[in-house]
């Protein structure tokens, strides 16, 4: 029964306190708010850098709630393809990969996607993942799943991971139209919410479909899963506050109370909590979505999914007759859960609370309420960047706008729009990353002096893109300059730069794109910066990246250029300095200096194998050219063994070595 209207006075307790907690664990209207703006803006300049896929940001980080323990999803959308409801839908003259949706009614959810005509070269898929039926030409769920694996990454159902497994890739097509099975959701009876602004807008995108098929059926290979991830993705921007807090708090209640049981472990996930949220928020008055009900909301929730629960039912929010417990909750393990759930519904208010947050004392009158600091704030907000601030795509993955240097400005101009049009300084500022990263790429993309007439120019371009590019963060764009004067053969310039770039490295700097930065990373970064300075300012002193090469980089040196024949080249900076300055020393004829560079070139813990097999194959090639080819063999060797993104190079970098050497080699695999 719905209750009347509270309003909070100074002494209110509980009510009060529940919400000030779970703000205090996902933030404030503000903070959410500030992270979906910034996963919005993050795929919008991704995006430009990449013709034919589609990067959108997905799960519940992109959702605005950074919960300890939350993933970094993306999903890829192979926009060569087109998936479309009927086949008279199909515009000629044929420019896509056209794909008809065939919905089954024994299977709601889930579709086949019969290939209707052929177009332009696929990005995700390949002439094997299409298999031949007696109904027809269609698209293999297995065949593309078994595609992706040539990436080189675990496989998790739909998504590829990283070695971290911290981040999620699904790669997928689009349909512009919502599948027939979804279109009674358009017409549904509701209270005032989703708007019908939003429900338009999820109408105009259509959906996602995934390679995945129905759990109760393994080995299925047809058969593809409908996703409204960015429908869902729209629903969750369009909540007020506490619809926020009330996903927060489900969140935080299944990974701190129902997965803590081994015997419910798992049946429940993120995804049905929403769901029950979305069919909730939808039954009853807006209204009812206050801070001072919060709690209330709550049990409405958990009420839905003890009733899904004990009918071993739980209804898709856009189709209904899609039953997401099949395969996973059933009479045999429903009773195990339905007694934790009522558990948490009989304990009531103080014992969630107990629970959620063990600091919390009984007398919860007596407990001062949570308080958010503004430099709290802006410190999840800065780290949350770091950890999301991947490079560009993988080249095996589409083809960069950054490969063809013809359209690389009007990238750079489409990313000082989006600047100019900001108005957070936070923003401005990720856009000026942006805008520094592409130019680093630009730079080495400009075609080498050999082979261009007017060198004065050429010059000019390449340091106006590197200029550009020491904004990125403390070392990276320097590292490229030095790389520049190296390949230019102004080695005594590349040397003080390099220095330079020694003298800023420091082991309290923050390092990009890390799963997770512990409470020291934190504590170093806050103690060296005053939190009311710009990022750009903070990147400038306190971050350092790794060094990129691209395939084919003309800043790279020459004695690493087999490195780039195929793929990109990255390595720590530290490494990478004392390797140039090894080099420069080689050409001058220092070898005194040059035997001390080498000792320098140590190799950093807790590097991925990627980035070790690189690290390795440039502490061979050093070793090669100081005359040490035993030593040059056993670097090589062993990142030839690296379990991961070993460099393509490396066998090529055996040549170099002796007869010998080679034989031994071919004995090892």
């Amino acid at each position: 029964m719905i209750t009347q209207h509270l309003s909070w006075t100074e002494n209110d307790s509980t009510e009060n306190h529940l919400a000030k907690n779970i703000i205090g664990t996902v933030g404030t209207e503000i903070d959410i708010r500030n992270r979906q703006l910034l996963f919005i803006l993050h795929d919008k300049i991704h995006n430009a850098n990449y013709s034919n896929i589609t990067q959108i940001s997905s799960g519940s980080l992109a959702e605005g709630l950074n919960l300890p323990g939350s993933d970094l999803d993306i999903m890829f959308v192979d926009d060569v393809v087109n998936v479309t409801r009927i086949e008279r839908n199909i515009k000629h003259p044929i420019q896509r990969n056209e794909f008809v949706m065939e919905t089954d009614t024994d299977h709601p959810g889930f579709t086949r996607l019969r290939l209707v005509a052929g177009g332009k070269k696929m990005n995700f898929l390949s002439n094997e993942c299409i298999v031949n039926t007696q109904s027809g030409i269609y698209l293999s769920t297995t065949n593309f799943v078994n595609h992706m694996k040539q990436l080189s990454y675990p496989i998790h159902g739909p998504c590829i991971s990283d070695t971290n497994l911290t981040l999620d890739m699904a790669f997928c097509l689009r349909s512009k139209y919502l599948p027939y099975q979804a279109m009674p959701w358009t017409l549904r009876c509701r209270r005032q919410w989703p708007s019908n602004v939003i429900i338009d807008r999820i109408m105009n995108y259509g959906c996602l479909i995934v390679p995945i098929g129905p759990k109760i059926m393994p080995s299925c290979n047809l058969l593809w899963r409908i996703s409204f991830s960015m429908a869902e993705k729209q629903l969750v921007h369009s909540f007020n506050f506490t619809q926020l807090l009330c996903y927060g708090l489900l969140k935080l209640t299944l990974k701190r109370i129902v997965n803590t049981n081994d015997h419910v472990k798992d049946l429940l996930c993120s995804y049905l909590l929403k769901t029950a949220l979305f069919w909730v928020s939808e039954e009853v008055d807006i209204d009812m979505f206050q801070l001072p009900k919060l709690f209330i909301c709550f049990s409405l929730c958990l009420n839905k999914l003890i009733s899904w629960v004990n009918n071993c039912y739980c209804p898709n929010y856009f189709i209904p007759e899609h039953n997401m417990f099949l395969g996973k909750i059933n009479k045999y393990n429903n009773k195990s859960l339905l007694s934790v759930l009522n558990s948490i519904k009989n304990r009531g208010i103080n014992g969630l609370m107990q629970n959620l947050f063990p600091s919390i004392t009984c007398n919860i009158r007596n407990c001062p309420p949570y308080t958010k600091t503004s430099e709290q704030s802006i410190l999840m907000l800065d780290f949350l960047f770091y950890r999301i601030s991947q490079p560009m795509l993988n080249a095996n993955l589409g083809k960069p706008s950054i490969a063809n240097i013809k359209i690389i400005h009007k990238v750079l101009t489409y990313i000082k729009s989006i600047q100019n049009s900001e108005s957070s300084t936070f923003n401005i500022d990720v856009c000026k990353y942006h805008y520094a990263t592409v130019s680093q790429y630009t730079a080495q993309r400009l075609t080498s002096e050999k082979t261009i007439k007017n060198k004065y120019n050429i010059r000019a371009s390449y340091h106006r893109h590197l200029q550009a590019g020491i904004t990125k963060d403390a070392v990276m764009g320097w590292l490229l300059y030095a790389s520049f004067y190296y390949v230019t053969k102004q080695y005594n310039v590349t040397l003080r730069l390099t220095e330079y770039v020694l003298s800023k490295c420091s082991p309290h700097m923050v390092t990009l794109r890390k799963s997770y930065y512990s409470e020291a990373d934190i504590y170093n970064y806050r103690h060296h910066l005053h939190y009311s300075i710009s990022l750009n300012a903070k990147m400038k002193t306190a971050v350092v990246d790794e060094v990129r090469y691209l395939r084919q980089s003309s800043l790279i040196p020459n004695e690493l250029e087999l490195e780039v024949e195929d793929k990109d080249f990255q390595v720590p900076p530290i490494l990478m300095s004392h390797c140039l300055r090894f080099l420069c020393y080689h050409h001058i004829g220092d070898t005194l200096n040059r035997q001390q560079a080498l000792r320098h070139l140590g190799i950093p813990h807790y590097l991925s194998d990627y980035v070790l097999s690189n690290c390795l194959t440039l502490l061979g090639v050093c070793c090669e050219i100081s005359g040490d080819k035993d030593a040059a063999f056993h670097y090589y060797d062993k990142a030839l063994k690296c379990n991961d993104g070993v460099c393509s190079s490396d066998i090529k970098t055996f040549k170099h070595l002796n007869q010998s050497c080679i034989a031994a080699v071919n004995m090892s695999f």
